[in-house]
């Protein structure tokens, strides 16, 4: 039997903050290929397969937009605010990954670039990944 739900339910992403470990810190953003935002910066990330967690599609939407594969994250937290995402009621949840040093990435699937930017030098970002970035660098000094 089907059971249909009496309110309407948000989509879930998921979205990767990796950074490095250098005496300066990089972060790796990806170019978005397609609307919202077309051709503005944003963290790896996506919407949450059914059969997966959160954590397993911050994993895989990593790799699939940038190649980079890891295995360890942290999560930073849960971001819901109503008008986040232009495409609906979307709450995201991001992971933090620390790597030494940049690896070599390439924009892949949805993403048309992949690169990576000095923390104190980033271009203006997508969403609300601007308040991911603030929280994912404190998470990354508590370190």
């Amino acid at each position: 039997m089907e059971y249909t739900y009496q309110y309407p339910r948000p989509a879930v992403t998921a979205d990767c903050v990796v950074m490095t470990k250098e005496e300066k810190p990089k972060v790796l953003l990806i170019e978005r290929g397609f609307e919202p935002f077309k051709g503005c910066w944003a963290f790896p990330g996506g919407f949450m397969n059914m059969d997966e967690t959160t954590e397993q599609c911050a994993i895989r939407e990593l790799e699939e937009e940038t190649g980079l594969k890891v295995s360890k994250m942290q999560q930073i937290g849960a971001y819901s605010k109503v008008d986040r995402d232009p495409r609906g009621r979307t709450i995201t949840v991001a992971y933090l990954a620390i790597v030494d040093t940049p690896i070599v990435v390439i924009g892949q699937d949805d993403a048309a670039k992949a690169q990576w930017f000095p923390i104190d030098a980033l271009p203006p970002l997508a969403f609300d990944h601007n308040d991911i970035m603030d929280d994912a660098i404190k998470l990354y000094q508590e370190r």
